[in-house]
């Protein structure tokens, strides 16, 4: 899919004062010379989440390859004339294969063209991104990566649930939400085994199978366990339940992908959150935890 942003005197107007933001926050920004293709995590959803380096890409860009789970609105950051192409994946359904990726961000910088891969949360976990760097490395392509704020960290964070807490966990696990039946995939006893908390990407589809091997291997069913779906967004869900049931739940729910799931001790600190807030509005007039 190609579209351009179209050149207006609003557009324009806009682009002026997000790069003199940019100037006085940042300073002396990255140039993006042509010939070269930035790798830019474009964080969970929220465009506040955006980092400074990743905007200062998306007002330079000749041409902006993103991803299904990036913004719209991050998207209307680009500057005038920079042309829009989609090259999203999302589970189940067609999309252009990882290789052709890879070929056609080579080909578009040996034109010359300031390329950016953009890309949801950070590129480099569970979004292919180390996979393009070393397509461009090996094809002599220069490149720069922008990190973001992965959504199994952000989203947490933006529903009370913290990915550590001192005396709760001494770890995290981040994993792909895979079928366990699948041969050489993830060895959820093993995980289960830590006692570890565990955030799981691209695992709504998966859950009641992933839920039960856990406890096959040793996670107690009454594990607190949480759906977030469209992490950081206005229409934000999220469910709250247990290991048994988190995923009858979400389903009941209508809860749909994007949606990562966290299981493990760190998803009561929610509702402690939610408990002190309650208390907090109930004995002190005016706004209370807010966010």
């Amino acid at each position: 899919m190609l579209s351009d942003r179209h050149s207006s005197a609003g557009a324009a107007a806009g682009e002026m004062a997000a790069t003199q933001a940019l100037t006085a926050l940042r300073g002396d920004y990255p140039v993006f010379a042509p010939g070269e293709v930035w790798l830019v995590g474009a964080g969970p959803g929220d465009p506040g989440l955006l980092t400074l380096d990743a905007l200062a890409a998306l007002l330079q860009a000749d041409v902006v390859v993103y991803d299904a789970l990036v913004d719209a609105r991050v998207l209307g950051l680009a500057r005038t004339g920079a042309q829009l192409q989609f090259a999203g994946k999302r589970g189940g359904r067609p999309s252009i294969a990882q290789e052709d990726i890879c070929m056609h961000l080579v080909d578009q910088a040996r034109r010359g063209l300031r390329v950016l891969r953009l890309k949801g949360g950070d590129p480099f976990v569970f979004g292919r991104g180390g996979e393009e760097m070393l397509a461009l490395a090996a094809a002599g392509v220069p490149f720069r990566v922008i990190p973001g704020v992965t959504a199994g960290l952000g989203g947490l964070a933006s529903v009370g649930i913290p990915a550590t807490m001192r005396g709760v966990n001494q770890a995290i696990i981040l994993a792909t939400g895979h079928d366990p039946d699948e041969e050489g995939g993830i060895d959820w006893s093993a995980l289960a085994r830590t006692h570890q908390p565990m955030v799981l990407y691209m695992g709504l589809r998966n859950l009641d199978k992933i839920a039960q091997a856990l406890m096959r291997g040793g996670l107690p069913s009454s594990t607190p366990a949480a759906v977030i779906a469209s992490a950081t967004l206005t229409d934000q869900q999220v469910i709250v339940s247990r290991l048994d049931s988190i995923a009858s739940e979400a389903h009941a729910a209508h809860i749909a992908a994007p949606a990562m799931v966290v299981i493990g001790e760190i998803v009561r600190t929610r509702q402690q959150l939610l408990d002190a807030c309650k208390h907090a509005v109930a004995n002190a007039p005016g706004p209370a935890c807010e966010g």
